[in-house]
């Protein structure tokens, strides 16, 4: 579900939309944390993977961190970087680096899990464009909050 200004119609399908995707599995949830407006879910089940994906904010190629749901807990297994740009690189002993084929690279195995199943994250304005991706969907975190505490969270299918 995203957060709509299409009116009283277009969030009543939202809704729907949201109950649907809580019915079907553990939820990925973006939450304003200053107000608590849910700003949007998107159904993972177990095994499946989804993205935070951004624009560098100095050199403007997209970033992907890439997480698992297994069995319920939110792991990062990989993110792709295409440079070395700004704030950006491989951490020895965290994952290992290979390229991408592409003058970038991928840093695979990294297998950490996120404590609690939930992180907060700023997202970034305009062109740095933060978004949640997943198969079942996309959530625009920089239209819907810029500059805000939002939190990103895994939950059960339950909440």
């Amino acid at each position: 579900m995203i957060v709509s200004r299409l009116g009283g119609a277009g969030l009543a399908g939202a809704a729907l939309l949201a109950l649907a995707s809580v019915a079907q599995g553990e939820s990925l949830c973006a939450t304003r944390l200053e107000d608590q407006v849910r700003l949007g879910c998107l159904t993972i089940e177990s095994g499946a993977r989804w993205s935070v994906v951004w624009n560098h904010s100095v050199d403007g190629y997209e970033v992907e961190d890439i997480y698992e749901n297994r069995n319920g807990a939110m792991v990062l297994v990989r993110s792709h970087l295409p440079d070395f740009g700004a704030g950006l690189g491989h951490i020895p002993g965290r994952g290992r680096q290979v390229s991408d084929g592409q003058g970038g690279y991928w840093i695979e195995d990294i297998d950490e899990p996120v404590p609690g199943n939930a992180y907060v994250l700023r997202p970034g304005a305009g062109p740095v464009n933060h978004r949640l991706r997943a198969r079942t969907g996309e959530i625009p975190l920089s239209a819907l909050a810029e500059h805000a505490r939002v939190s990103i969270a895994l939950l059960p299918e339950t909440e």
